[in-house]
């Protein structure tokens, strides 16, 4: 399709071109505007996904001798932890380990002399998520990859915040970074170019060729973010999906939830079949009955209903309807 009748599809087009950098300007505007970001907060669309800022945060943070915290909720809280444990010392505040992440620590330290406090505020393969974001006396750095532009922020609150774009923001391809251009230049080692945080700051998202197609379309979602109502409408659309398909999780008598009550995640239901031998009949039930993609983690098990912005509570809708019929069959 034509870009702005300029005779090129976006594709076609140099991601140098005046063309792509206005696409650019106003997504990083629209991040800034949703999020309430401040001056020294710069917004970048990277790539690598969020496994990749796994190790470029403590790259750009965490020296040899330094000390990062981090709290430990889910598996991917976990998997930034083994990275960041090749760049310095990293101490973990509290984890949910013992309970197989089923809920969110509470009550927890934050040490004073950590370069920075690394959160996930939602995880998608236990269905847990942070409500409550903790007030931290160093730079707060968070993995939002899954809950981002579900709900308002306090986005000046944060150091850096990271996420994948292919929740609630876009496809697969971009990276989107918010970092406090404040925190750089800190630490002793020598940081490859691709990594370092500055070169992309200075050139705007586009020291090398980015996924013009993906941030293209980022762009097209934080539009229909506004569009919508903006963040507070987002919110109030996902918790009524949550709260809608708990209540029958909590009501039919072949299934419960997973996850303790109030750390259960607005944006991936996870829950299980209290008969197992029926687990294969209800995913095969659920998909001849157009409810497809529920089957949970293969590192879990049960069952997973990603309900992110896009999806509407008509889908929701449907799987309660499912969910009842085969209680109502296996009486």
């Amino acid at each position: 399709m034509e870009l702005d009748n300029i005779g090129l599809s976006l594709i076609e087009i140099s991601h140098r071109s005046k063309e792509f950098q206005a696409v650019v300007d106003e997504a990083v505007q629209h991040v800034k505007d949703l999020l309430k970001l401040n001056e020294d907060q710069k917004v970048l669309f990277l790539q690598g996904g969020a496994t990749m800022q796994f190790c470029q945060v403590p790259y750009n943070l965490l020296d040899e001798k330094g000390k990062a915290a981090y709290i430990e909720i889910g598996s991917w809280s976990k998997k930034a932890i083994k990275e960041a444990k090749l760049f310095g010392q990293v101490e973990v505040v509290a984890s949910s380990g013992d309970k197989n992440f089923t809920y969110v620590p509470k009550n927890y330290s934050i040490p004073n002399d950590a370069t920075y406090f690394h959160i996930t505020t939602n995880e998608t393969i236990h269905g847990v998520q942070m409500k409550q974001i903790p007030e931290s006396p160093v730079p707060l750095v968070a993995d939002m990859s899954s809950d981002i532009f579900s709900k308002p922020i306090e986005g000046s609150k944060f150091g850096i915040i990271y996420a994948g774009a292919q929740k609630n923001l876009g496809p697969s391809g971009a990276t989107l970074v918010i970092v406090n251009e404040k925190l750089l230049g800190k630490v002793s080692r020598s940081i490859p170019t691709m990594l370092d945080y500055r070169p992309h700051i200075k050139d705007g998202s586009l020291h090398n060729t980015p996924s013009t197609f993906a941030i293209y379309v980022c762009l097209l979602t934080l539009r229909w973010i506004k569009e919508q109502g903006g963040l507070q409408v987002m919110e109030k659309r996902n918790e009524e999906k949550a709260n809608a398909l708990y209540a029958e999780i909590d009501r039919n008598s072949l299934f419960e939830a997973t996850v303790d009550k109030p750390d259960r995640s607005t944006m991936n239901v996870c829950f299980k079949i209290v008969r197992p031998e029926l687990e294969d009949a209800f995913n095969t039930f659920a998909k001849n009955n157009d409810c497809v993609g529920i089957k949970g983690h293969r590192s879990v098990g049960g069952f997973r209903a990603s309900i992110y912005n896009a999806m509407p509570l008509e889908g929701v809708n449907k799987l309660i309807a499912v969910m009842r019929e085969f209680e109502r069959q296996n009486r």
